[in-house]
């Protein structure tokens, strides 16, 4: 089942809890800002141990996407979230994930 997203700011904001059971396969990150290019890290955290970036200070250029593919992880309880943070107040990100 896909998870749409509409990100917006510069605050940390989790994608996918750890333990929610969501199998992604693929990421869609599209920059829907009116003007500026946005910066986004996205990374997988886990407790006690840290984050683990799969991307970080990436920049998208207005209108433009990244995609991520092939992408596998274990959210299991006690096993990793995943995480988003973009770079300024106004930016703003469209988020797929399949």
């Amino acid at each position: 089942m896909a998870k749409y997203f509409n990100i917006t700011g510069a605050l940390t904001q989790e994608l996918i809890a750890a333990g929610s059971n969501v199998n992604a396969s693929s990421i869609w990150l599209t920059n829907v800002h009116a003007s500026d290019a946005v910066t986004v890290d996205l990374y997988l955290e886990k407790k006690l141990e840290g984050k683990f970036y799969i991307t970080k200070a990436k920049s998208i250029a207005v209108a433009n996407y990244l995609v991520l593919e092939n992408i596998k992880f274990s959210n299991r309880p006690e096993e990793f979230g995943l995480y988003i943070k973009l770079n300024a107040s106004d930016s703003a990100v469209d988020v797929i994930i399949r």
